[in-house]
């Protein structure tokens, strides 16, 4: 495993952080997911991402128990604030003072954890003002109940206001958390420029397109039985990718991995990994095994060539437009 500086902080994570979106606490099963997890810490991962409403508040209490016993030194464990949890009250979202302070303590206290490393803001509130949001990130910090705090999904000029007031209250900013992928490149523009300039850096998640840069699902064919594609409520989160086109394209990446000598989904986390501005990339895994195709793409540096094909096998398919960080945002909390 090899290791990179979160920001312009001094905390160093893995390149290959271990996320738990899709699996833990509604996929697949306790037992298999600790499985991945001892896999993670066995293949060198350090770093695990979740978030308080993943499953329900189930997948960081997974975490926690297959976590525990570990030197807690030793990790770094990121979680996450926004989206509506419990019964979803009219408090139970958003990024209110109120639904900060009660919800990092439900973390801790789930993650079996005196504190995260790292606590992000899983979208942007648009009905709260921010000075009272970072005000509250900033006395979580304070507390020592996390070290840094992040952001994920919000607008370049949100990261620059948000990363202002942190300042001005004595706290680190360090990161942004955005969907990037050879497909998704949305951030490439905007994000990515302010976040150099403003020394954050990037955790990516999807860097496989929800499986689809994987090379396993077909133009013209229905996926097959077992994969996230075909699950009845994960599959319905995949509409960008699982389109003919797209589809097409991403086979014509078979040969280009072949001669990288790299898989499918070593080459799309490698690829990743080429922005100077990203610090890791985020992998999730319902099978061990997985996870060591995943770190195969540790320390790979893809050649100019091989980037240049990338670009030339996808054309036109790859999503570009910055404006999409923003449209896809919630407008109003959502409880």
């Amino acid at each position: 495993m090899e290791f990179r500086y979160l920001g312009d902080s001094g905390l160093k994570i893995s390149e290959i952080t271990y996320g738990n979106w899709l699996t833990h606490g509604s996929q697949i099963e306790n037992e298999q997911a600790q499985r991945c997890v001892r896999k993670a810490l066995d293949l060198g991962i350090s770093t695990f991402d979740t978030a308080d409403v993943y499953a329900n508040t189930k997948a960081e209490t997974v975490l926690g128990e297959a976590l525990k016993g570990e030197r807690r030194e030793s990790l770094e464990i990121f979680t996450k604030v926004y989206w509506p949890t419990g019964p979803a009250g009219h408090n139970d979202c958003g990024l209110s003072r109120k639904h900060i302070m009660e919800s990092i303590d439900g973390s801790l206290r789930r993650l079996q954890t005196d504190y995260v490393d790292l606590y992000q803001a899983h979208r942007y509130d648009a009905e709260t003002p921010l000075e009272e949001t970072m005000q509250a990130f900033a006395d979580v910090v304070r507390a020592g109940k996390a070290l840094y705090i992040g952001v994920s999904e919000w607008t370049a000029d949100q990261i620059r206001a948000g990363h202002a007031l942190a300042k001005d209250l004595g706290v680190r900013l360090v990161s942004s958390q955005p969907q990037y992928s050879m497909l998704w490149r949305v951030i490439e523009d905007e994000v990515v420029p302010t976040c150099e300039e403003l020394g954050l850096s990037q955790i990516v998640w999807s860097p496989m397109a929800q499986g689809v840069l994987s090379g396993k699902y077909k133009p013209g064919q229905q996926p097959a039985e077992g994969t996230r594609a075909a699950h009845s409520e994960v599959g319905g989160s995949m509409g960008d990718f699982m389109q003919d086109d797209i589809l097409a394209a991403v086979q014509k990446l078979v040969p280009i991995a072949a001669d990288a000598g790299l898989s499918m989904p070593s080459l799309a986390i490698a690829w990743v990994l080429q922005n100077d501005n990203v610090t890791a990339a985020l992998v999730g895994a319902s099978r061990p095994e997985q996870l060591e195709e995943n770190v195969k793409a540790v320390g790979v540096r893809l050649d100019p060539e091989i980037m240049r094909r990338v670009d030339e096998a996808l054309g036109d398919v790859v999503q570009r437009d910055p404006a999409q960080t923003a449209a896809r945002a919630p407008k109003e909390r959502p409880c």
